[in-house]
């Protein structure tokens, strides 16, 4: 049977006019507290579950909480103990909702979150945005000498888009580093505090030395010290950081009772990734055509910022620590795990939070009726569908930069790393639009778009910008034979629109979906497992493809230093473009496929089983008794106005019977307490 929780209910003892003796007193105290344990035992041996649907999902107000069960809020251990410490008073009133998980733990919320914790996580995402986009746009320039002719490290056009793409590679595959040390090390704050203390901000500190000339003491640029920080530090820091920064920011709300609202935080998360992505393209490559020094050091500054703040909210999180194999899952039935004994509930045992399940949904994962939990393995298996699409994504700052060197500058000021800032520019705009227009438009017509259809659209968006730049390829080198002038850079301005465009469909939703659909207790691991299908299994693609064609981006002196037009318009890289665009379509088709649609949906149905709502338990057979004949009692003075209630109104008003009924049920059963229904998940509505 699947575990619920009881509301416990402590008993009042109404004091004699006698005088009452110190040793009375204290026998009377211990009888109370027998009492009420007694209660709480009986309250465990009679849970019967209420339907899933039975608690509300959007709490922001305090006006709310007095529609909650006590279970739910942070006084509910104040109804067992007269003690009531200041620290404890404090919680209660910053962090009212509470939470049990299926280990007894217990987690307090607030009711805004966002403004309460959550907005000091995403300025540590905003500058970690804003330094790793700042500098990824630009290390190509870097290490060809764009920026400074007598200070860089040598490298070909090849050998610096194989170089990014080597360390945008690790960035995206060592996301699993940060879930090894969150899940099973040090849990989230640690583990997030690990990565940006120890990894990325070294990380950025050795590329800013690199760009001072003779820091080290030798006449050469020193190359140990950029490959370490560019192939170690930082893309470690990076991958940590984005694997654990999005899911801890999640936490902060209440898994059931705020659930709607996360959809709405993983908006607000994409939207301050795209708004660091846009600052830092956009001001980090004009600083470094006057000096990289200064460019690099100001992403290093604002990281320092970040982890400031972040530090100085630590009371304010959620925190949640590793849990070993070795500490089961706790049974409400004994109750030995939990604390004094009380039954899970907001989250503790029900469906979503991977607790104690219904005999039906233990069937399911048993494979009785074929249905089982998620997996890890699921989540990689959807997540590859958009591989293709960010093979294409990815070559924003390689083989995109390449083209975009020998056309002019845009104004005499943006060059193409500040193209690259139209990328985020046309996420958020786009993104508005999406969300603001399309999908209500689709939405009044009962049409929702199935995720594979979300990144089909995204990989034909993706091909639509390749094929752009196809056509730009063939006018540098027309206009070259023709005038020998160079093509201004904003002719690639509708690749990057195009391609920012197709991240709404198939980045973001590949994100939501990793949540979504992930076992609760992986969730970093799951987000590690799709950040890798985004960045790190596209750019090993990226770097095969580029070594295998790289005769195409050789001149016709046969070297790969194509950063002059004169050498460019020799070289064939506009057959590499062919073979993107030939991905990207591949893409496109793969998402349409009937067969692969289905799969992607079941996987979603099947997650959604085990994200609603815990349940309630049903109350002990002689309160529902008082109940039922408190709530007579206040029918017949009231002349036997139930159905005028505002909470049957909507039933009442619509005639559904079914509705009407199934809520006199639930005031026979459990009382006249509001009857709560979910009206919103974490799937619903659109997505950024």
């Amino acid at each position: 049977m699947r575990n619920a929780t009881m509301t416990a209910t402590t008993s009042k003892i109404t004091p004699t006019p006698m005088a009452i003796t110190s040793g009375q007193q204290q026998q009377q105290q211990q009888q109370q507290q027998q009492q009420q344990n007694n209660q709480q035992q009986q309250y465990q041996q009679q849970q019967v579950p209420l339907p899933d649907d039975d608690l509300p999902t959007n709490i922001s107000k305090e006006s709310q909480l007095s529609t909650l069960p006590p279970e739910c809020l942070a006084n509910y251990n104040d109804n067992y103990s007269n003690n009531s410490s200041a620290q404890q008073q404090q919680v209660q009133t910053e962090r009212p909702l509470r939470h049990v998980d299926d280990r007894g733990n217990e987690y307090f919320y607030s009711l805004k979150p966002m403004q309460y914790s959550v907005i000091l996580i995403l300025l540590v995402e905003l500058f970690e945005r804003f330094a790793f986009y700042g500098i990824y746009f630009t290390q190509t320039l870097f290490l060809t000498g764009t920026y400074n002719r007598d200070w860089n490290a040598g490298f070909s056009s090849v050998q610096a888009s194989a170089f990014v793409s080597a360390s945008t590679m690790i960035a995206y595959t060592t996301p699993f580093v940060g879930a090894y040390f969150s899940d099973s090390l040090f849990g989230d704050y640690q583990s997030l505090l690990i990565g940006l203390l120890c990894f990325y901000i070294p990380g950025v500190m050795l590329i800013v030395s690199t760009t001072i000339p003779h820091l080290f003491g030798a006449d050469n640029f020193n190359n140990t010290v950029l490959t370490t920080g560019l192939l170690f530090f930082w893309p470690l820091g990076t991958g940590m950081v984005k694997s654990i920064v999005n899911v801890f920011g999640a936490k902060q709300f209440h898994p059931v009772l705020q659930s709607s609202s996360i959809e709405s935080y993983y908006i607000s998360f994409y939207t301050v990734i795209n708004i660091g992505a846009l600052a830092g393209s956009c001001i980090i490559p004009v600083l470094a055509q006057k000096n990289v020094f200064l460019a690099y050091m100001l992403p290093l500054s604002f990281l320092m910022v970040a982890a400031l703040f972040f530090l100085l909210g630590t009371p304010r999180y959620n925190t949640t620590q590793p849990h070993p194999k070795s500490q089961p899952r706790t049974n409400s039935s004994s109750g030995n795990s939990l604390k004094k004994g009380l039954p899970w509930l907001c989250g503790g045992g029900g469906r979503s939070n991977g607790g104690s399940k219904s005999k039906n949904t233990i069937a399911k994962r048993n494979g009785a009726g074929g249905a089982k939990e998620t997996t890890l393995f699921d989540i990689f298996r959807i997540s590859m569908l958009v591989v293709p699409f960010n093979v294409g994504y990815n070559q924003m700052p390689t083989t995109f930069v390449v083209q975009g060197s020998v056309m002019a500058k845009a104004f005499g000021i943006f060059d193409v790393a500040s193209m690259n800032s139209l990328d985020p520019l046309s996420v958020l705009v786009f993104g508005s639009i999406t969300a603001n227009t399309i999908y209500p438009y689709l939405a009044r017509r009962g049409i929702k778009l199935a995720t594979t259809h979300k990144f089909a659209i995204g990989s034909c968006l993706g091909a639509c910008a390749v094929a752009w730049a196809i056509l730009v390829e063939h006018k540098i080198h027309s206009t070259f034979e023709r005038t020998g002038e160079h093509v201004n850079v904003l002719w690639q301005a509708p690749s990057y629109v195009l391609i920012g465009f197709g991240e709404i469909f198939a980045v973001s939703t590949a994100y939501e979906m990793a949540f979504t659909c992930s076992p609760p207790d992986k969730k970093v691991l799951s987000s590690a497992t799709n950040i890798f299908c985004v960045g790190g299994l596209p750019n090993m693609i990226c770097i095969v493809l580029v070594r295998s064609c790289s005769q195409w981006f050789t001149n016709s002196r046969g070297d790969e230093n194509i950063g002059r037009l004169e050498d460019y318009a020799t070289a064939h890289v506009g057959n590499y473009f062919v073979v993107l665009f030939t991905i990207m379509v591949f893409g496109a088709i793969l998402n349409v496929v009937p067969c692969i649609k289905e799969y992607a949906e079941s996987i979603e149905e099947r997650a959604l089983d085990f994200m609603k709502t815990p349940t309630m338990a049903r109350k002990p057979k002689h309160q529902r008794y008082q109940t039922e004949q408190k709530t007579r009692d206040d029918k017949n003075n009231n002349n036997g106005d139930e159905e005028s209630s505002p909470l049957l109104a909507t039933a009442t008003a619509t005639a559904t019977p079914p509705q009407t009924k199934k809520y006199q049920q639930y005031l026979k059963d459990y009382g006249s307490g509001p009857i709560y229904t979910r009206s919103s998940s974490m799937r619903a509505g659109p997505s950024l």
